[in-house]
């Protein structure tokens, strides 16, 4: 396996593979690697015959008060965890190979980002829909792998290359969570013991939720007021926010009828922001 950090390189070997014949597929990643980045790039391993994992901090979608600066970083445990799963090459640019002098381009989406997190971060889904279009032609996969804790941001990025007529197949793959429950994040090394402690209040709203709907409740505000009761029984959560909404528009409903999404994010003891969700068909 290879770490390369510039956009020429990236393309030199993608086009030497496509030669090939090979098919490619892509994980973008912001580093930081954890076993629910490994289920990625397993995935993509299984499906494509070359794989390039990028590990890029994106500071487009970072807010001005958000944990930019601070945001884990380990190329080097990253690099071993790619190596063992098989992944073929890590693009790991600098922010000057991504956005060079005078950089002006973006691309922004209505509807599907104005809900959820895109309320409280403004400017998250301009810069991820920008940086994963520039990595989609940097590297033209067949294939791109995100994982379902990013809900919205997998939605998002679906309906991008939709409207884009981008010829690349987008793969969801399941949350994975640590033993208690506690959906596996980057920032969970944000945590102090207790901290680490109250989180999984995260998970156990989501799976109370899902017995709701899995019982038959319908009525939306009923299963976010049980979610939202059980979360602050918790002193350090504070929540940004607990919805159920359509699962492709992103729209808040009342009422559960066809694919809906629950979702929440919770701030545990000011030291981290934490995202859960569910799929449900009814």
């Amino acid at each position: 396996m290879e770490i390369v950090t510039t956009v020429k390189e990236v393309r030199d070997r993608v086009k030497a593979w496509k030669k090939e014949g090979k098919q490619v597929g892509l994980v973008p990643t912001m580093g930081y690697l954890h076993e629910g980045h490994k289920s990625l790039i397993d995935k993509a391993v299984a499906e494509n015959d070359a794989v390039v994992v990028s590990v890029f901090v994106n500071p487009m979608q970072f807010g001005p008060t958000e944990d930019l600066a601070s945001y884990p970083r380990d190329l080097e445990a990253d690099a071993k965890l790619c190596e063992a799963a098989g992944a073929s090459l890590i693009f790991h640019p600098e922010p000057e190979e991504m956005y060079k002098d005078g950089f002006c381009s973006f691309v922004d989406m209505n509807g599907l980002t104005n809900a959820l997190c895109g309320l409280s971060r403004p400017v998250h889904f301009r810069g991820v829909c920008t940086v994963v279009n520039k990595l989609f032609n940097i590297v033209q996969p067949d294939k791109a792998y995100f994982g379902e804790k990013d809900a919205q941001q997998l939605a998002v990025i679906k309906r991008m290359v939709t409207d884009l007529n981008m010829d690349i197949e987008i793969v969801g793959c399941p949350i994975i969570r640590e033993a208690d429950g506690l959906a596996k994040s980057s920032r969970n090394t944000y945590l102090s013991p207790e901290s680490r402690k109250q989180a999984v209040i995260l998970s156990k709203a989501i799976f109370l939720g899902k017995k709701m709907v899995e019982d038959g409740e319908r009525d939306a505000a009923k299963i976010k007021k049980a979610m939202t009761d059980l979360i602050n029984t918790m002193p350090l959560a504070t929540i940004d926010y607990v919805e159920i909404v359509d699962g492709m528009t992103m729209q808040s409903i009342d009422t559960l009828k066809g694919d809906i999404l629950c979702a929440i994010a919770v701030n545990i003891g000011g030291e981290a922001r934490l995202i859960d969700n569910f799929h449900y068909t009814v």
